[in-house]
């Protein structure tokens, strides 16, 4: 695994921006997996930035969220569709048949996930993969425990976050809210990884994730046995 220290967080942002970018330069039909959350939002706002300033050609990339929130709608700000939407797909004027998403609806969540995976496989799989990583050292909706060999499937949420999308979708208790997410699996598979973190939050997780047991008790250990795996931190992140 390589460990790229980044001087600030706002040349972390940029750092993580241009992999992307170089990424669809180099290859202008590459797949690339996404993450949401308030890492990648920095990070898509400075890629957003950079293709302002220096257009390349989206014209083929295909972008893929890497997880979904279910039973919300599509709408809703804090949909990783809507995110995703909004912060890389209209910024970059990637086409829309070129934006993969899981749905937030089904009557069948296991089909869906087998459905997604053969969607990112038709397009050749993943060459590049974005992770950030939670405090408890989850990526995607795959918490603690999850098994090395899950491919996509459908995660509960966790407490606070459930309450939280409750809140502010407006979502009825009886709506079962849940993750549906590419498994660690699927994730190991993808041809490049970038793990992107910053904020002194996430310090402590990063040392164990990076310096630690390999174990799913800590998901993002798993990759440190990936061939072609990035560590890109801010000051605050490392340890």
């Amino acid at each position: 695994m390589r460990i790229t220290l980044a001087q600030s967080t706002e040349a972390f942002y940029s750092l993580v921006a241009w992999r992307i970018a170089q990424a669809i330069i180099e290859k202008p039909d590459a797949v690339i997996g996404l993450a949401t959350g308030r890492t990648t939002t920095g990070v898509h706002a400075a890629l957003a930035a950079i293709y302002a300033d220096h257009p390349f050609d989206t014209s083929r990339v295909t972008v893929f969220g890497m997880d979904e929130i279910t039973n919300v709608s599509r709408t809703f700000p804090g949909s990783c569709y809507d995110m995703l939407l909004r912060q890389v797909v209209r910024p970059l004027n990637i086409p829309m048949d070129h934006f993969l998403m899981p749905p937030t609806y089904s009557d069948d969540f296991n089909r869906e996930c087998r459905t997604f995976e053969a969607a990112i496989d038709a397009r050749g799989g993943v060459d590049l993969q974005i992770l950030g990583i939670g405090e408890n050292g989850h990526l995607g909706f795959n918490q603690p425990g999850t098994p090395f060999e899950s491919t996509t499937w459908l995660s509960r949420m966790d407490e606070t976050l459930d309450a939280r999308i409750r809140r502010e979708s407006g979502a009825a208790p009886e709506d079962d809210l849940g993750g549906f997410t590419i498994g660690i699996k699927n994730i190991m598979m993808s041809r490049r990884v970038i793990l992107a973190a910053n904020g002194a939050n996430k310090a402590t997780i990063v040392k164990k994730a990076l310096l630690g047991p390999v174990t799913p008790e800590v998901p993002a250990s798993v990759l440190q046995l990936h061939p072609f795996c990035e560590a890109l931190l801010d000051p605050d992140a490392a340890f």
